[in-house]
């Protein structure tokens, strides 16, 4: 049987054992009597040395069975778990996801030899009884001694894989191999050529020839992993499906991509159906119209939902990269996670992870002080950071903040002025002024480059990449009591809806996610702010902007009622001042490489449902 197949499911499976392990073993090490940390790891890392057999990965299977061995006598209460082995777990961890990566990529290196005797050296406190090379036989996967009867005695044996499970056919093979081991097989049902074969559901049946008692023989082929059912039933029957079956595949992304591709250009037809239909007074058109327009919506949520992922699965990279700055540079750090369940769209999420690296680990090392330092200060020696997620909207907000020193304003003032005497800094800076000086690429105040910082690339790349997934980046900061960033981005960027305006005879789409409001400008509520032009809205000062002036629209006057859109984001406003409002559309928004000279409003451009082109504002740019 070909297993090259499932090298993509091997890696993905893995990848999620890795995740768990550092989770638990950064859990284990906060709370040394979390007892079932230990449990959860070995069971983690016994799934990928199994996998890793099965697939013929010797590598990856022999590294993960010496971490398995020091993982049994830690549990066993052999050797101690104190910083020297734990630092070795983290070590054995991170060489085990390499190895897993390589395996995937077609390589399997044997483990390395200085990290192999270290865990020997770790593990022998109990005793060597693990097998020194070659592959390693899984615990409790031994061919268990055979009680010896008159004669092999024939039975009948049905298993069914855990719905959930990758690589089930796979783990099929495995279990039909193991039970040779016991006996003669035959009649296998389906038969081992068609377990390569997707439509596999896990249901597994063949007859075998034994000495071994039932009990061996279920042992045998549960060893093969993720086995749900193991019986023995007369006469030979089809296995029943399992009450709790959840039917469930793994769709590559890419594939996700062109679909939804797909159905933002069936959003466009129908969108020109729409316009088409009201022209002509046929009502069978106009009703077929309805329909379709329906069933667009419909597959348009359904796979906008199924491209939906948990920031938690990028949450959970940052726990581990905290632990290890905070030992680097000699801090104490506590790392907490709020609303890992709050779901983005898997292309925003896949973009996400790079400036959320960046502004935690600005935290950690410009945020968060020594423990000394905080001690004198009257605070816990110990830092916080907290990295979260929360829903606004159709928008998601994630915050870093931490319990730190906070910013220093002056620091930021002076640096200002000595790399650009001749710009105007004043010497109270606002949270916006902030953001933009220590945002300007090369901007740090670190008196060194370390390993950690110093570079000045921090806040600059954050801020280029969350505004080119056309959010927002924030900031709060308070001397002493620490400081927030908050990035906002869109749930989706395939597909969103969108307020038309109209100025100047040109058709402009605002997305809606950022409309809090729309009124009427009234020219007496007009005031000013900071010397620039303002309306006052329920007794609330909100700076406007003219889309006319924006667009150096001077062809046609401007109309004598104008709506205004207020455009929201966080607690910014802003009264965008239009000719017209022209209603709602969906609309598929089209990033493209703005040309030389376009101007920074513009975040991409749609065709409407007329197939005229229209620009696509970049809300946070007009704030």
């Amino acid at each position: 049987m070909d297993l090259s197949k499932y090298a993509a499911l091997f890696l993905a499976e893995s990848r999620e054992h890795l995740s768990s392990c550092n989770q638990l073993l950064l859990r284990w090490e906060r709370e040394p009597s979390a007892t079932d940390a230990v449990g959860g790891l070995f069971r983690s890392i016994h799934t990928i040395k199994g996998m890793g057999a099965t697939m013929g990965f010797t590598g990856v299977a022999e590294l993960a069975h010496r971490l398995e061995s020091l993982l049994d006598a830690l549990r066993q209460g052999q050797v101690a778990a104190d910083a020297r082995t734990f630092q070795l777990l983290f070590r054995a961890v991170d060489a085990l996801g390499v190895a897993v990566e390589a395996a995937g990529a077609g390589r399997d290196p044997a483990p390395e030899a200085s990290l192999a005797a270290a865990l020997d050296d770790a593990t022998a406190g109990r005793g060597a009884d693990a097998p020194a090379g070659g592959l390693p036989v899984l615990p409790g996967d031994d061919v268990p001694r055979r009680r010896a009867t008159d004669r092999p005695r024939g039975r009948s044996v049905e298993v069914i894989i855990r719905s959930d499970a990758v690589m089930r056919g796979a783990r099929a093979v495995l279990a039909v191999r193991r039970a040779e081991a016991l006996g003669v097989v035959s009649a296998v049902r389906p038969p081992l050529l068609r377990l390569e074969r997707e439509e596999f559901d896990g249901r597994l049946a063949f007859r075998i020839d034994s000495r071994a008692t039932d009990e061996e023989l279920a042992a045998v082929i549960r060893s093969a992993g993720e086995v749900v059912t193991v019986r023995f039933p007369e006469p030979l029957a089809a296995p029943a499906e399992p009450a709790d079956r959840h039917r469930q595949i793994r769709v590559d992304l890419g594939r996700l991509d062109r679909l939804m591709k797909q159905v933002g250009e069936l959003v466009a037809a129908r969108n020109r159906l729409g316009v088409l239909a009201a022209r002509f007074d046929d009502p069978t058109l106009a009703e077929q119209s309805d329909r379709i327009s329906r069933l667009v919506s419909e597959m348009q949520a359904e796979v906008i939902a199924a491209r939906m992922t948990p920031v938690g699965e990028v949450f959970e990279r940052f726990p581990r990269l905290v632990r290890d700055l905070a030992r680097d540079l000699g801090k104490r750090i506590r790392f907490e996670v709020e609303g890992e369940e709050i779901e983005l769209d898997r292309s925003i999420l896949d973009e996400i992870g790079d400036p959320l690296l960046h502004l935690v680990r600005n935290a950690a090392d410009h945020g968060i002080e020594m423990p000394e330092t905080r001690v004198h200060a009257g605070k816990p020696a110990e830092g916080r950071i907290l990295l979260s997620a929360t829903r606004e909207r159709n928008s998601v907000a994630l915050r870093v903040s931490d319990d730190g020193a906070g910013i220093d304003r002056a620091a930021i003032v002076a640096k200002t002025r000595r790399d650009a005497p001749g710009e105007p800094t004043p010497d109270a800076l606002s949270d916006d002024l902030l953001l933009r000086l220590i945002a300007r690429p090369g901007f740090s105040t670190a008196q060194a480059v370390s390993g950690v910082s110093g570079r000045g690339v921090g806040v600059d790349v954050a801020m280029t990449r969350v505004r080119a997934l056309g959010g927002t980046l924030e900031i709060g900061s308070e001397a002493g009591k620490g400081t927030t960033f908050t990035i906002r981005v869109p749930l989706t960027l395939a597909i969103v809806r969108a307020l038309l305006a109209d100025a100047g005879g040109e058709r402009y789409a605002v997305p809606l996610a950022y409309v809090a409001e729309t009124v009427e400008f009234d020219a007496r509520a007009v005031t000013a702010l900071r010397s620039r032009e303002a309306v006052v809205v329920r007794e609330q000062v909100i700076p406007t902007v003219h889309l006319r002036d924006l667009v150096a629209c001077r062809e046609r006057p401007a109309p004598m009622r104008r709506p205004t859109v207020i455009l929201e984001i966080g607690e910014r406003r802003t009264a965008l001042v239009v000719d017209a409002l022209l209603g709602q559309q969906d609309i598929v928004v089209a990033p493209f490489d703005a040309p030389r000279g376009m101007p920074p409003y513009v975040g991409g451009a749609t065709i409407l449902a007329d197939g005229a082109p229209a620009l696509v504002l970049d809300a946070a740019a007009l704030l």
